[in-house]
């Protein structure tokens, strides 16, 4: 680019920093986990580029704008294309123009290689996720990145249901395209030679809108019509797993997720009070003078919120823990189980660009991280 001078590594902690700052932060760590992965995203310059963008959607004009000369729209261009092929950095076309944005890792980077990651790729991102810095930064994120919305069948009809926690609503409302693809993490414990628990079939994950163009621009996914997309959602409730959009009335993904593989839910299961920092608008809740004790919903939660106990053995429903997918109410043979609204739960941020406008307004301090960390660590000797 020639613009900043700068060593291989200086452009590489200077994008870190930039990308500390966006909605979602990149914090640095002792081992220099985050560099490395860096180095395997981006190459110098296109590093020194990704400096002049924003997670908020960037023109080629105002980027060209924010560099003040020095390079051609050409050579500026080859360069977002090449990290936008490569997951890097997001690209959507809005009115006709193209307009790059900044991704986190979580989701952005990571789940942006399509369900097909290198092995050196999953080394280098699973050594920096699993730091506790970017644990930290990952859980102090307000509101959360993704939501979990029910089982249509799991809710009675008594309640009014908002259409963002339907998920044909959802797919009526988008005007696609549709594109499905492989969950990046049942692959990655495919590569440690661990299957899933509950499928056996590869293209699970759902994405839509802007977010469908982005991935079809790769050159990745399967395109679907939205009745193929439907059915592929209602196949991955039947067996088990938990619909996951992004935390928007107006989401472009969802994920069915499981607990074995999922990165989030298996982050759940390891926190003493999950629903702290997760988004839902439900909770599963038991009628003792109906539950015969089977332990079908147990084995069916993928977030351990539910056990068996007592004499005579009935169910127990862990509110903490219950993040309201409403697999416990489809399966339970005695209908002893219903979802039961929270109360005071706000409506999500319009679109995917209005919660990553929420959660960057919502970024605590070194004080604010500093309490979160303190309650979770009490909540744990508990």
């Amino acid at each position: 680019m020639g613009r900043v001078k700068t060593t291989d590594d200086t452009a590489y902690r200077l994008l870190r920093r930039h990308l500390d700052r966006q909605a979602v932060g990149f914090p640095a760590t002792r081992s220099g986990a985050e560099i490395r992965f860096l180095r395997r995203m981006f190459r110098p310059e296109e590093a020194s580029l990704a400096m002049h963008i924003s997670y908020r959607p960037t023109t080629m004009a105002e980027i060209l704008e924010s560099l003040g000369g020095g390079a051609s729209e050409e050579e500026v261009r080859l360069l977002l294309d090449s990290m936008a092929l490569r997951g890097a950095i997001g690209c959507r076309r809005k009115d006709g123009v193209d307009h790059w944005f900044l991704m986190p890792m979580v989701i952005g980077m990571y789940e942006a290689q399509d369900g097909k990651p290198t092995p050196d790729f999953l080394k280098d991102a699973g050594e920096y996720m699993s730091t506790l810095a970017y644990g930290k930064s990952l859980l102090e994120t307000r509101p959360s990145q993704m939501r979990t919305i029910p089982v249509n069948a799991s809710v009675s009809a008594d309640h009014t249901v908002a259409t963002y926690n339907q998920v044909k609503e959802i797919l009526d409302a988008s005007e696609g395209p549709f594109v499905l693809l492989p969950c990046i993490c049942r692959e990655t414990r495919a590569m440690q030679g661990k299957s899933c628990e509950l499928t056996e079939r590869e293209y699970t994950c759902f994405a839509m809108g802007s977010m469908a163009r982005m991935v079809l621009r790769r050159g990745h996914g399967r395109e679907v019509d939205r009745e193929e997309a439907l059915r592929t959602l209602e196949e991955n409730v039947e067996e088990g797993m938990v619909l996951q959009p992004a935390n928007a009335q107006k989401p472009e993904f969802i994920c069915s997720c499981c607990g074995c593989c999922c990165g989030m839910l298996r982050m759940q299961k390891m926190l003493p009070h999950p629903v702290d920092f997760w988004t839902t608008d439900y909770r599963a809740e038991v009628d003792p003078g109906l539950c015969t004790g089977c332990g079908v919903c147990a084995e069916r939660c993928q977030v351990d919120a539910v056990v068996v106990k007592g004499s005579p053995a009935k169910a127990v429903v862990n509110d903490t823990r219950c993040i309201g997918c409403g697999l416990c109410v489809t399966a339970c043979p005695a209908g002893a189980l219903r979802l039961v609204r929270r109360e005071g739960e706000p409506p999500p941020p319009m679109d995917e660009e209005d919660l990553n406008d929420t959660i960057r307004a919502n970024r605590r301090g070194r004080f604010g991280r500093f309490v979160m960390t303190l309650k979770v660590l009490l909540r744990m000797r508990q």
